[in-house]
């Protein structure tokens, strides 16, 4: 304000620079999600019409997500979390398209043995960085999943039983881990989880499921890995601020 505005008792216009800017960012950071959550919505609907345009637009879904993490990059702190964020990201596309990556090794041990590893990265991820709170103690449920899981499913896993056993551990660790954190990531753990629940069920006991839960499988895993991804960079993005 200057001393003239003063004197004669009127006010200088303010101008809401920090406010516009902080607009900006928050528009800027929601439109990276944008290619994510659109790839996301077209291959739910291909897979949904078993179109085999289905399976390319799978392996874009982990590139695109991981967009709004290199875009926000230099701004999340400590660089610990982002190297794990980012490795769950990549392994999960690892697991999303293990057999054709790999196209002379075994699929599903590849997938569990990919997204175990994603896993464990979430599970460091929010531990170390993204907890705001103590285990919540509807978080037990997560445990009787497990127990439940293993009682239904693991008479019709054959030889894998110890490696779907041990990746329903860290499976039911993320979702639990979550609890933990921002509710966006708390919810993106349940979505993630209720995907591969579904998965297992298809993979295992294939009758007992209709036809649509092969898009219902990849619904909620994008809506799952998305919310994870977006509560993270809001809650990095917010500590290092």
């Amino acid at each position: 304000m200057n001393s003239s505005a003063m004197r004669d008792g009127s006010q200088a216009p303010s101008v809401p620079r920090h406010d516009d800017e902080l607009q900006r960012r928050r528009v800027l950071f929601a439109s990276t999600f944008l290619p994510y959550t659109v790839v996301s919505l077209l291959h739910v609907v291909l897979l949904a019409v078993d179109s085999p345009l289905a399976a390319p637009t799978k392996l874009l879904l982990m590139p695109l997500l991981a967009v709004p993490v290199v875009v926000s990059a230099r701004r999340l702190v400590p660089r610990s979390a982002l190297i794990l964020l980012l490795a769950a990201v990549f392994f999960s596309w690892l697991g999303d398209g293990a057999g054709t990556f790999f196209p002379g090794g075994p699929e599903l041990p590849l997938m569990l043995l990919f997204f175990g590893i994603a896993h464990v990265a979430y599970i460091l991820l929010f531990a170390r960085h993204l907890s705001t709170r103590r285990m919540p103690w509807w978080a037990l449920v997560y445990a009787g999943w497990w127990v439940a899981m293993i009682a239904v499913l693991g008479p019709h896993t054959g030889g894998l039983l110890v490696a779907v056993a041990l990746y329903g551990l860290v499976l039911a660790g993320t979702a639990a881990f979550s609890a933990r954190c921002h509710p966006v990531i708390a919810v993106g753990g349940s979505f993630f989880l209720a995907s591969d629940t579904i998965l297992a069920f298809r993979l295992f006991l294939p009758d007992s499921l209709p036809p649509w839960s092969s898009p219902a499988v990849m619904l909620t895993y994008t809506i799952g890995q998305g919310l994870i991804v977006a509560g993270a960079l809001v809650a990095l993005r917010k500590s290092s601020s």
